[in-house]
């Protein structure tokens, strides 16, 4: 294969189109942090390229939670002290940890990866839904009485609590969303804890 440098690209504007794939990232702010990772030095670079690789190569979905990992169950799943009885449905992973940041819940979680969006094409087959109701039906979920849909309250996230609420409803699950503590088009990730504890303490019962 031949080499980017044989090809005469140059690696400055490599690497500033490869941070614009960021999210939020455009292209003057991709291009001051492409100068400033030259400016930091070779063992810096190295040091971060060395990360990348690490994460691109060692991190995995938890087979419980669908939660980032190192291993093959996160830390969560495998932590003795939460709550068995409750799980928390999120979106993504930055989801999970800014509830983890509030401390208000001590359950366990499932992470759906996405919310159903018809308009961008994104249906039911294309989260991680499967996976959570294989996962309700297993041995190891025996205790689990309550699902709380903690989705984002935007257009989509409200779609998908409700798909959620009509399979998980039949399963004879108790199924509560959050409360409206978090505003409309709100996301966990930029939301203060005591947003969220407003919103879980506040939680309501949903129906099919």
């Amino acid at each position: 294969m031949t080499s980017p440098q044989a090809q005469g690209v140059d690696p400055i504007a490599r690497l500033v189109q490869v941070l614009m794939r960021l999210p939020g990232i455009g292209e003057k702010t991709a291009t001051r942090l492409a100068f400033f990772i030259i400016k930091s030095g070779p063992e810096y670079t190295k040091s971060m390229a060395d990360a990348l690789l690490e994460v691109g190569t060692q991190i995995s979905l938890c087979k419980v939670c669908q939660n980032f990992t190192n291993q093959s169950v996160c830390k969560i799943c495998s932590d003795t002290r939460r709550i068995t009885e409750t799980i928390c449905v999120v979106e993504n992973v930055s989801d999970l940890i800014a509830i983890e940041r509030s401390k208000e819940f001590r359950g366990r979680y499932h992470v759906l990866h996405g919310a159903i969006s018809p308009l961008e094409g994104i249906g039911p087959d294309e989260i991680k839904l499967k996976e959570l109701l294989a996962r309700l039906q297993t041995e190891e979920e025996r205790d689990t009485s309550e699902v709380i849909i903690a989705t984002n309250p935007s257009v989509d996230g409200e779609a998908t609590a409700l798909y959620l609420a009509r399979v998980l409803t039949p399963l004879g699950i108790k199924v509560s969303r959050i409360a409206s503590g978090m505003p409309i088009g709100g996301d966990f990730e930029y939301a203060d804890p005591a947003t969220i504890s407003k919103a879980f303490s506040g939680r309501h019962q949903l129906s099919a």
